[in-house]
């Protein structure tokens, strides 16, 4: 690991590593927003009921398949339609059918986002809509130059190689010149590869840690923070 901010709040630390990036892609759920305001948790509790619905399984029986589907395939949506021929639309539909009133607008942010030079994009293994949703939320989707989700990629999830091939594809996005921002660890590995700089999010909420922190170690983890906002302030 290159660098580690563990509270970006403090002094300030110039980086001249990110000189050269003119491509800033931000992960959605638990990177743009504050994991500490449970969102994610709501989408997670969802998935668990769909299944549990879906396959006539109680919920424990339906954690088990969620949690199974996620390791070997990257996401639960995955699974499904490997697994169980499932069309991604109602799952998508159902499990963002979320309350936002947790998540707040983000002047700060907006600000911090304004000040990066180049463009910016959302990249995230939910839908557009709900990317939309969220970053109208935060009062930020103006900053962005487009939305690349799981149906762009052609429902091929993070981390899997061929969802940054799509990535790129849409964005005409140079990747040597490109940071990506991410809160779980492994979904950095192939920006890693593909000479990204990467920059995790690092998540203190006991029901997120365990799969945001696999592979928090490795070398494909150039900076760690906890504060998106005052990482970007750095820069």
């Amino acid at each position: 690991m290159t660098d580690s901010l563990e509270n970006a709040a403090h002094t300030p630390i110039r980086h001249p590593q990110f000189d050269h990036v003119d491509t800033w892609i931000f992960d959605l759920d638990n990177t743009l927003y504050p994991a500490q305001c449970n969102l994610f948790a709501q989408i997670d509790e969802r998935m668990g009921s769909f299944i549990a619905n879906e396959l006539d399984v109680d919920r424990v029986e339906a954690r088990r398949i969620q949690k199974k589907f996620y390791v070997e395939h990257g996401t639960t949506l995955a699974g499904l339609m490997s697994e169980h021929g499932m069309a991604p639309g109602p799952f998508l539909d159902y499990v963002h059918d979320i309350d936002l009133a947790v998540v707040d607008p983000s002047e700060a942010l907006d600000a911090a986002l304004a000040r990066l030079p180049g463009k910016r994009f959302i990249f995230t293994n939910g839908s557009h809509k709900h990317a939309e949703n969220v970053a109208g939320k935060l009062g930020v989707l103006d900053r962005f130059d487009g939305i690349i989700d799981i149906a762009a990629c052609n429902f091929v999830p993070k981390p899997h190689p061929g969802a940054f091939t799509h990535f790129l594809g849409h964005s005409r996005a140079d990747a040597g010149r490109a940071a990506m921002f991410e809160d779980i660890a492994r979904n950095l590995e192939v920006p890693h590869q593909l000479g990204m700089r990467t920059v995790w999010i690092q998540t203190h909420e006991d029901w997120a840690t365990e799969k945001a922190h696999h592979g928090k170690d490795g070398e494909h983890v150039h900076h760690v923070t906890d504060d998106l906002v005052g990482f970007l302030d750095t820069l």
